[in-house]
């Protein structure tokens, strides 16, 4: 599992006019290459009557999986142009397709390789690139009487408390970074006078926009 990596927070859409054709760029989040070849085919549908639409993809921790296709432009012009902006980015498990209406104006093989570019890049501006962070829960148990000081030492220190349970003992969960952990349950000892408990529940990747939690 990496500690992070760069993706995307939702589908995008966005087009632009270049020379009289008009270019829409696709962008989503995928898992598997069944999930972005099924992303590719849907928007061919969508775009039937379109010159063309040119797909290219990155899937797993280290983009074990890339593919692109130039779908009928002249080679080289369209599908690695689209592949360079998801890599160049540096994001993992994307699906981008830039649709093109042709408008009657040839581009060139430079002006196609600015085309495809900018259609992927509105595409990715349109579905918002996210980092997400590999943070594990932390299940705390205290007692009573360390509520309030606890409560505060994790706020202000900026852990994410994500729920408080109160029975015999007070149960906090905490997302703290991966790796921050160790970090954590030092300053935990200290806070408590070793007077808690403490166990790592799971790990999950949290999105950060513009470096501030959204989810979940």
């Amino acid at each position: 599992m990496l500690k992070e990596y760069r993706t995307l927070f939702d589908r995008g859409k966005d087009e632009i006019i270049i020379e009289k054709s008009r270019f829409i760029g696709y962008a989503k989040p995928v898992y598997s290459e069944e999930s972005a070849i099924q992303f590719v085919e849907e928007i061919k549908a969508k775009h039937k009557d379109a010159t063309h639409n040119v797909p290219a993809y990155v899937i797993g921790d280290r983009n074990e999986i890339q593919r692109y296709s130039d779908d009928g432009e002249p080679s080289g012009t369209a599908g690695i142009p689209v592949l360079e902006v998801i890599k160049k980015e540096d994001l993992r498990n994307v699906a981008i397709v830039v649709t093109r209406y042709f408008g009657g104006v040839k581009l060139g093989t430079g002006g196609l390789v600015r085309a495809y570019t900018k259609g992927a890049k509105i595409a990715l501006e349109a579905a918002r690139i996210i980092v997400k962070r590999a943070h594990k829960m932390i299940h705390v148990r205290i007692d009573y009487t360390l509520l309030g000081k606890i409560q505060n030492e994790i706020l202000q220190n900026k852990y994410l408390l994500k729920e408080t349970q109160y029975d015999d003992a007070v149960h906090f969960y905490v997302y703290v970074k991966k790796d921050e952990v160790e970090t954590f349950l030092k300053q935990l000892t200290e806070w408590t006078n070793a007077r808690c408990e403490a166990e790592e529940i799971k790990e999950d990747y949290l999105i950060e926009i513009d470096g501030k939690i959204v989810y979940p």
